[in-house]
């Protein structure tokens, strides 16, 4: 089963819409990973890339920034029947109302969990914008990143620790919109040095950055964006 973005700040798809934020649906596991900033299009996107939302069963969600959760209701509405794995670091206030519109909650805290079949959150990260991050123990091995406010490549070398493997692929949002190329270029030594050898850098990793791991990583570059398909 491939894996598909559905919302995104940059796009792969002429017929999908583009906002600021991030989703994506891993189809092996029925997950949906965060919920972008408005379910509207969340929802157009999921139609347009032919996802069938009465087959999503779970939905992760990293952290509380208004452009992961902001799909949250429009999913719900059209499909109840899921089980969230939410940080503790949201508001109560809608942690509660979410249990009464949703099959179950499971709350997230700092420490490490083993989710179902062979995904892991990292527990939440950092004090400053608290979020976790998405272990997928498989063959090639992934972790999948909403925004990286931790540092993407101290999140990987927690992620390993988590699994006892190294980290090969690594998705998603890497935060480096604002960093210079000094920053940058350290971010991707660190990376490498860690054996990450595949990167999907995407959401608010920045055009230079992205362009820099264009460069590093060449054919194990993928191109993020709405509608990009990975295996």
């Amino acid at each position: 089963m491939t894996n598909t973005i559905l919302f995104d700040n940059y796009k792969n798809s002429s017929t999908c819409q583009t906002l600021w934020g991030f989703s994506l649906y891993l189809g092996r596991y029925n997950l949906l990973f965060d919920t972008g900033s408005n379910g509207r299009v969340l929802l157009q996107n999921i139609k347009k890339l032919n996802i069938n939302i009465q087959d999503i069963k779970y939905l992760f969600i990293t952290h509380s920034h208004w452009d992961h959760i902001g799909g949250i209701d429009s999913i719900l509405e059209l499909n109840p029947d899921i089980t969230l794995y939410l940080p503790s670091s949201l508001s109560k206030h809608l942690i509660k109302d979410l249990k009464t519109l949703s099959k179950d909650v499971v709350i997230c805290s700092k420490k490490p969990q083993h989710l179902f079949g062979n995904l892991y959150t990292t527990g939440i990260l950092g004090d400053e914008m608290p979020e976790q991050s998405l272990i997928i123990d498989e063959e090639e091995t992934k972790l999948i990143s909403g925004c990286g406010h931790y540092g993407i490549h101290k999140i990987v070398n927690v992620a390993k620790k988590i699994i006892n493997k190294d980290i090969k692929f690594v998705i998603g949002g890497f935060h480096l919109l604002r960093s210079d190329n000094k920053m940058i270029q350290h971010t991707i030594d660190e990376l490498i040095k860690s054996d990450v050898s595949k990167v999907l850098p995407t959401h608010c990793t920045g055009d230079k950055a992205i362009k820099m791991f264009e460069h590093t990583f060449g054919k194990n570059y993928i191109k993020g964006g709405v509608g990009t398909r990975f295996i």
